[in-house]
């Protein structure tokens, strides 16, 4: 399998320019030069900087005349660091993987189509010169099953508008149900040796997400232990997310979900990546700042284990903040080993 060389321990910054107020004083200071070389000092090679259209765009749709004031600034930051860098869209105009932003219409509508591609003209040809570290991700977690056809096409048309400026810099696709595993089996083959897979991993998300109150069915009284039976998992699950997220465990032979129940399902990517000679990346993991810090622990011991097993690049979420901030005064007592297993 390929890998996705420069990019193999990294950490998100969400919550700066994208799922934010975008208010100039937060824009200005929550994140500076000094977490970026602080996330240096952790021994990460890369960072995947979340941005949103709001960022890019003027109030006309069009890129706007001071566009890329922030992403620059990441990216000078980063190259002084000696960090490579992943500018992912988190929202496009038409599109959320957050029901809460109200946007609507982008697998529907050419205009907003035309908008993204827009973006990531411009996107292209201000980064070109800096493929040796920076890379582009196309969009943040695609949601329904119905949107997968569609989205192949739309990827398909932005790589091609990319390249017409940017040859060389890696570019990042992920799929359906929030750039799930199972999304991966759905994308069309790349169509040259500098595409990515992307997929993010938050299982077993009764674990990763208990008691988030932006999860369907969940309860702020539910307690989950990692790890745990499969039993356990599935009973938990079915009482707080619901009946699809327990079936998921069925087909898995082993009686414990552990190490090995995350490298069973990160084996369906695997195969994808080798049938497609294409390189895969886990842009997101991570465990709500809810869970106990043994817990979280064990957890993160177990997926970097796999990760490491399985050679696959990867960035946690998040940095700071966004109820999963690993150097947030939450988890002061052990952050050094949260870095430790990234």
């Amino acid at each position: 399998m390929r890998e996705f060389t420069g990019y193999k321990h990294g950490v998100n910054l969400g919550g700066w320019l994208s799922q934010s107020s975008y208010e100039k004083e937060h824009l200005e200071r929550f994140i500076t030069e000094e977490d970026i070389e602080r996330i240096a000092g952790w021994g990460c090679d890369h960072v995947r900087l979340p941005f949103d259209y709001d960022i890019i765009l003027g109030a006309d749709n069009a890129v706007s005349e001071n566009a890329f004031r922030y992403l620059d600034r990441c990216v000078e930051w980063c190259e002084k660091h000696g960090l490579n860098i992943i500018l992912d869209l988190h929202k496009t105009l038409g599109f959320s993987f957050d029901k809460g932003e109200n946007e609507s219409g982008f697998f529907e509508e050419d205009r907003y189509q035309d908008v993204f591609l827009a973006m990531w003209s411009e996107i292209a040809r201000h980064y070109a010169d800096k493929a040796d570290h920076v890379a582009f991700e196309l969009l943040n977690e695609i949601t329904e099953r119905r949107y997968a056809i569609i989205w192949n096409g739309i990827a398909a048309r932005t790589v091609r508008e990319i390249r017409r400026f940017a040859p060389d810099n890696f570019i990042l696709i992920g799929g359906i149900f929030q750039n799930s595993i199972f999304g991966l089996t759905l994308l069309d083959k790349p169509c040259d040796d500098k595409i990515v897979f992307n997929f993010h991993y938050y299982n077993p998300l009764v674990f990763t997400h208990q008691k988030a109150p932006w999860v369907d069915n969940m309860r702020a009284d539910c307690d989950v232990d990692y790890p745990d039976t499969k039993e356990n998992y599935r009973e938990k699950s079915l009482e707080y997310v619901g009946n699809d997220i327990a079936r998921m465990f069925d087909n898995f032979g082993g009686a414990m979900i552990n190490a090995s129940y995350m490298e069973w399902e990160m084996a369906v990517a695997v195969e994808v990546a080798e049938k497609l000679n294409v390189p895969i990346y886990c842009g997101e993991y991570g465990v709500i700042d809810r869970v106990p810090d043994d817990r979280l622990l064990r957890w993160y011991s177990d997926i970097s284990s796999v990760f490491n097993k399985l050679g696959i690049g990867r960035a946690a979420w998040t940095y700071r903040g966004k109820d999963f901030g690993i150097s947030d005064d939450c988890r002061a007592k052990i952050a050094d080993e949260i870095i430790k297993r990234l």
